[in-house]
């Protein structure tokens, strides 16, 4: 049984560190597996028995202090690999490539295949993917619109798609367990997840929301994701709708959230592979989403999911100021809202497309490479 070593900077809440602890878990029945971490404070995923190293080596401060993590993270990734005679060393995000690359690349030309993955439209701009290009065995791309991105602008002849994958029947088994803790019985609850992070255009999503909970004064929004969201809060308060907008905060299983949902609403002006919206859609929420550089387009395949225009990525926490194109999304939301027929019609569509990323096609391409 080949071993395989995934690195991530951690195993707190993160797409990155999501996919990584679900591939290990996985992974399990047919490699022997093993998790390299940067910082194991507040791990919030369970990869039950696979052992994880921690390298003792947490983001730091400063220009310097960065550059010498990297060595650092290189030379006792490197020692690790040596140690457990690693066969695939298989890293998640820009940070974790690169001690990977220095690992088993830069340090030695011996030694595991080196596989980075590619999470995020947001790695495009790093400074070291033309690198990444150069030493790594495989490219792992999220999506395929990334994937031909940095093969043209890099000419890289390693880069491979592998979007993500979902366990729709644990995911449906989750969202019956426990219930979601709302300020709300009734209504019709729009849902939106992610970290408060300025890439997912939460002003953009109260906005609308504000014009949509105008025309239909039963809908709610839902709001599940790390932070505090103080000025998203305000903006709330500012927009008149704080008493229907919920912060449900990190949530370590949110799908019986998700589950009281009846539409999935996605504001962010750049994603990678958004997990989060195809694990609404497989409970059948109808999905709307920005047409953002990667991503929905790609999911919703023409027909899925109702794609809109993609809107400004500087923050703008006026209240008085709304967007031609949040204007236009909240009519598109209200004319889906007040149509059975068409909420119906998307529901199943969502489910059915949320089926095509199951977790065997993914174990099935990454038994096929490390055949290679």
């Amino acid at each position: 049984m080949k071993k395989l070593l995934l690195i991530v900077p951690s195993l707190h809440q993160g797409g990155s560190e999501k996919v990584c602890a679900m591939t290990a878990v996985i992974l399990k029945p047919y490699f022997d597996v093993r998790i390299a971490i940067f910082d194991s404070a507040n791990i919030d995923f369970d990869v039950g028995d696979i052992p994880v190293t921690d390298l003792g080596l947490p983001s730091r401060p400063g220009k310097i202090s960065k550059v010498l993590n990297v060595l650092r993270r290189g030379h006792r990734l490197k020692r690790l690999k040596r140690k457990e005679q690693i066969d695939i060393a298989y890293s998640f995000g820009p940070t974790a490539n690169l001690a990977n690359v220095f690992a088993g690349r830069l340090f030695s030309r011996k030694g595991a295949k080196c596989w980075l993955g590619v999470m995020s439209y947001m790695d495009m701009d790093s400074s070291w993917l033309g690198l990444f290009c150069k030493k790594a065995d495989r490219l792992l791309c999220c999506s395929e619109t990334l994937r031909g991105m940095i093969e043209k602008k890099y000419e890289c002849g390693c880069a491979y798609t592998l979007t993500g994958f979902f366990d729709i029947p644990q995911i449906r088994a989750q969202a019956e367990k426990g219930e979601a803790a709302l300020p709300w019985q009734d209504g019709r609850v729009i849902v939106s997840m992610g970290r408060e992070d300025v890439v997912k255009g939460f002003w953009h999503l109260l906005k609308i929301f504000a014009l949509v909970h105008r025309e239909l004064p039963d809908t709610k929004l839902l709001i599940i994701g790390k932070g505090e969201f103080t000025e998203y809060r305000k903006l709330a308060a500012d927009l008149g709708i704080a008493d229907a907008v919920h912060f449900a905060g990190l949530q370590r299983n949110p799908y019986p959230y998700l589950k009281r949902g009846v539409l999935y609403l996605l504001t962010s002006y750049w994603e990678g592979f958004p997990n989060a919206l195809v694990e609404a859609m497989s409970l059948g929420l109808v999905a709307v989403a920005t047409d953002c550089m990667t991503g929905p387009a790609e999911i919703f395949d023409g027909k899925y999911g109702v794609l809109v225009s993609n809107m400004g990525k500087e923050p703008d926490l006026d209240a008085s100021h709304i967007e031609e194109a949040e204007k236009n999304t909240a009519a598109r939301v209200v004319s889906l809202l007040e149509n059975e027929e068409e909420m119906a019609r998307y529901s199943r569509l969502s489910v059915e497309r949320a089926g095509v990323y199951s977790k065997e096609a993914y174990i099935r391409k990454i038994r096929e490479w490390s055949v290679d």
